[in-house]
């Protein structure tokens, strides 16, 4: 079946935190869950909006002769805007940087930021799975909205930027000519699909604990 191009709702999203070399943090205190993985789909969480932009770059035409003879592309600067619902606010501190005080206090650590690796999974109109994925780049919330209830109630749910980078590991997300891109689409339907592959490349070696999907939080 070929790749789907509509897309009618998000079924979930996983993070993980990675080390410098990419490879997934299995902790509870220094990664996001003792499998490394945090499955945002607990009660009441989840993502209301995943929107990808800079997949691609619009080219620049390259003219000879007085005709257009070819395009100049600029590199793929993937940015992914995140809404979530209800999501554990110290799993997002994590990826975002923030260290706690151990007093309730967070601030925003002035080291660098850490590498997290996302999938944004979704459904085709065929019930398919489609999956973005990003095999490292850096988490930010820029801003808070806050308001005030009156005869309705005011709410603000979490939103951040994520900006892809290249992949820490050699191997991950390489395409045909031996060049690692930012970005890697997966599709459930596809005869070589391999969810637990997908997870092992995107995640940095993660490893699914015996009887499961991969999931973790």
């Amino acid at each position: 079946m070929p790749v789907g191009v509509s897309f009618k709702d998000i079924a979930w999203v996983e993070f993980a935190n990675l080390d410098d070399n990419g490879k997934i943090i299995t902790d509870a205190v220094k990664g996001l869950s003792t499998t490394g993985i945090y499955h945002a789909d607990g009660d009441g969480e989840g993502a209301t909006t995943a929107n990808i932009t800079g997949l691609e770059e619009k080219g620049t035409p390259q003219y000879a002769n007085g005709k257009t003879k070819r395009m100049a592309h600029g590199a793929q600067t993937p940015s992914l805007a995140l809404t979530m619902l209800d999501m554990d606010g110290s799993v997002m501190a994590k990826m975002k940087g923030y260290v706690s005080d151990g007093k309730g206090g967070y601030v925003l650590s002035s080291t660098k930021k850490p590498h997290v690796a996302i999938i944004v999974a979704s459904y085709d109109f065929e019930g398919n799975l489609f999956y973005d994925c990003f095999a490292n780049g850096e988490m930010i919330e820029v801003a808070h909205n806050h308001g005030t209830n009156t005869n309705s109630e005011v709410d603000y749910n979490g939103t951040f930027e994520y900006d892809a980078l290249d992949p820490l590991g050699s191997t991950v997300f390489v395409d045909d000519q031996g060049v690692q891109r930012p970005y890697k689409y997966y599709y459930s339907a596809d005869s070589g699909f391999d969810e637990a592959a997908m997870r092992e490349e995107v995640f940095g070696g993660y490893v699914a604990p015996t009887g499961t999907t991969g999931s973790g939080s």
